[in-house]
């Protein structure tokens, strides 16, 4: 694609993502868009949001489990990037019919960066080492693709279906905790809806983070100290609408809540 087009679809999801209208896959309408070409296509809808304000704070994996991998014909996760305005805190409504069109939730573990991490090279061990903190996490997607008919081109381009997310308030030292044995429940209106374990995430959310720092490290991106980093779900996304109430619980981590409104 060239650079023309590749800015027009990135302010054509940029667009959609303000309006709350969902576009045609992009897959759809250009057969031989590249995994390259979206990145590129994400990065232009980045540098609207932050024209318009936005800071980046952090960055998400997603694609981690091997059943969503094989749903889109893939073998590796991919990434978006956090800002400010996707950020809530523990107990705060979360706007989801104001602001996201298809949402979906999923618990995570977020890791919160105390040191740079600079890849290729970076290990499980630097990962920990670079840590300062894990906390259970809400992650909220959302697609500007309608009817979340994607395939890895359309969620890479669309920032890897960023939506918003919440974390809890307890802050845990991730060498205190098995991080590929934790285990999660998820709950949805009272009622137990899901579980799963930190291994549901390439073996454990270590290795997520560890891939994402090789992965950007390649192209000279680092993860920052004091970034958030979104390791990617341990369970299949639920979809939610206003009035609903989740809670996660990780043991040996905490919990998080959210309400949407």
């Amino acid at each position: 694609m060239d650079k023309q087009l590749i800015q027009q679809c990135g302010d054509e999801l940029y667009t959609a993502m303000l309006e709350r209208t969902p576009v045609r896959p992009l897959t759809e309408r250009f057969s031989d868009i590249t995994i390259e070409d979206a990145y590129n296509i994400s990065l232009r809808m980045l540098e609207r949001r932050i024209e318009a304000g936005e800071k980046i704070i952090g960055k998400k994996i997603g694609l981690t489990s091997k059943a969503v991998q094989n749903m889109l014909g893939v073998g590796q996760p991919d990434f978006g990037y956090l800002t400010d305005k996707m950020a809530f805190s523990q107990g705060e409504e979360m706007p989801i019919s104001d602001r996201l069109m298809q949402p979906k939730a999923e618990g995570e573990i977020a890791f919160i960066l105390k040191k740079d991490l600079m890849g290729p090279g970076i290990t499980a061990a630097d990962v920990l080492a670079a840590t300062d903190c894990v906390l259970p996490c809400f992650e909220v997607v959302d697609s500007r693709v309608e009817n979340w008919q994607i395939k890895i081109q359309d969620t890479v381009a669309d920032n890897a279906s960023c939506g918003l997310f919440v974390l809890g308030d307890r802050a845990v030292d991730p060498r205190k905790v098995d991080l590929a044995t934790c285990g999660m429940v998820v709950e949805k209106n009272g009622s137990i809806i899901s579980t799963g374990a930190g291994a549901a995430a390439l073996g454990s959310p270590v290795n997520c983070v560890t891939w994402l720092a090789n992965t950007l490290g390649e192209f000279g991106i680092p993860l920052k100290a004091g970034e958030v980093i979104l390791s990617g779900s341990l369970v299949p996304l639920e979809p939610v609408q206003a009035g609903d109430f989740m809670s996660v619980n990780i043991g040996g981590i905490g919990s998080a809540s959210v309400r949407f409104v």
